[in-house]
């Protein structure tokens, strides 16, 4: 397959099938922003059936897949069809993968998530061209902190919190930290007009107030420390009925969160008061519809949806943990809390509720940061300058 302009050839392999979060909305603003003079991005989808390739021919964007090359997976994976362990990787999909290397003919490989990490790197490696590895997720991480240090030529990671821990051999100058790009030329929908509708669609009483829970719903995210802390904050304020609406999917149907959770806000007396919202797109008119943003996970290496209710003017309030801080300047951008607490949560949200102008502050401070750190074109920028120099340093 011949190249044109002397562009660079970036592939970006996905697993896709019902695997889709903020690595993947990340990394299409990336894609798509990228200069096409410079650089020709390649999209790759192990699994083309489920919501990531819906997404993508919704906006028109072209991929490859594979789905034929099982991918190696661990325990839980492992019961798919589609999975495989080490035996099987070494002798059908590392071979399978180096030749769908050699035939899209990349320079680059940028992965993006664990899965892809881990089938990636080697053939990669072995094929002679260059691997990004974008790390999203816990500094403590196995592939981060030993099969990164070897095998990737650069490392970029979300936050300074999400940098290894302890890897395997020094990766001081092939480490990076580069924040998520963010989109702000959306014009933010209407808070007032947009509580409205929440409260229309839900039966929420005007004066209700209504706190959000935001992301995959899995454990580290702790959706049960947010209805301890939304049960708290109602004990507090007896007479003013609060809600606490969770927006996203169960991401391991084995877990029964989606089962566990509305059973603690029943045992709490706030069954009626805790909603499952599920999966929603667009987003935007319900995040920033609510009054607060409760952030409770532990090990976030830097939330999306942190920033974009920031940028929507809904106030943030964030535990004190994982790449929270580097976000949020407590007191002045938001509210950072005592993780362990579920309590910590009701004195920050009282202030909002009592003081107008306290939340107008917060809000106008949080608008303003996220708008100079956080846009699309500075971290297009920055990957863009790492693969110029990922193939300037190429044999």
């Amino acid at each position: 397959m011949s190249k044109t302009n002397n562009r660079i050839r970036v592939l970006f392999p996905f697993v896709g099938g019902n695997e889709i979060g903020g690595s993947h909305i990340s990394a299409m603003m990336l894609i798509r922003n990228l200069d096409p003079n410079r650089f020709e991005p390649r999209i790759l989808i192990h699994h083309p059936a489920g919501p990531f390739a819906d997404m993508l021919t919704q906006n028109g964007d072209t991929f490859d897949a594979i789905p034929d090359i099982p991918i190696l997976g661990s325990k839980r994976t492992l019961a798919s069809s589609n999975s495989t362990g080490a035996v099987g990787y070494l002798r059908r999909s590392l071979p399978a993968l180096r030749a769908v290397l050699k035939r899209i003919d990349a320079d680059i490989v940028h992965t993006n998530d664990g899965r892809m990490h881990s089938n990636w790197s080697l053939p990669t490696r072995l094929s002679g061209r260059a691997h990004l590895w974008h790390h999203r997720q816990d500094p403590d991480g196995f592939g981060i902190n030993k099969i990164a240090p070897l095998l990737a030529n650069r490392i970029v990671t979300v936050s300074e919190y999400a940098k290894p821990n302890n890897p395997l051999r020094s990766i001081e100058k092939r480490c990076d930290v580069v924040h998520s790009p963010f989109d702000f030329d959306m014009a933010p929908p209407d808070p007032k007009a947009a509580r409205a509708a929440l409260c229309a669609e839900l039966g929420i009483e005007e004066n209700a107030l209504i706190l959000g829970y935001f992301g995959t719903i899995i454990v580290r995210k702790r959706p049960d420390h947010f209805v301890r802390s939304v049960a708290a904050i109602q004990a507090q304020v007896p007479d003013t009925p609060v809600y606490g609406l969770i927006f996203g999917e169960v991401e391991r149907p084995e877990s029964r969160l989606d089962e566990t959770v509305p059973a603690l806000a029943n045992q709490l007396g706030i069954g009626a008061r805790v909603k499952l919202m599920g999966f929603r797109s667009p987003i935007h008119a319900y995040m920033a519809g609510i009054d607060a943003m409760l952030v409770p996970a532990l090990n976030e290496p830097f939330g999306r949806t942190l920033i974009e209710a920031m940028y929507l003017g809904t106030p943030v309030i964030a535990t004190n943990h994982g790449g929270n801080p580097e976000a949020i300047t407590d007191g002045k951008t938001g509210f950072l809390v005592d993780k362990d607490d579920p309590e910590a949560f009701v004195e920050p949200v009282l202030k909002l509720k009592e003081n107008p102008d306290l939340k107008s502050r917060i809000v106008s401070a949080a608008k303003a940061d996220v708008l100079e750190n956080y846009g699309t074109d500075k971290h297009v920028s920055k990957i863009s300058a790492i693969y110029e120099g990922l193939i300037a340093r190429a044999p």
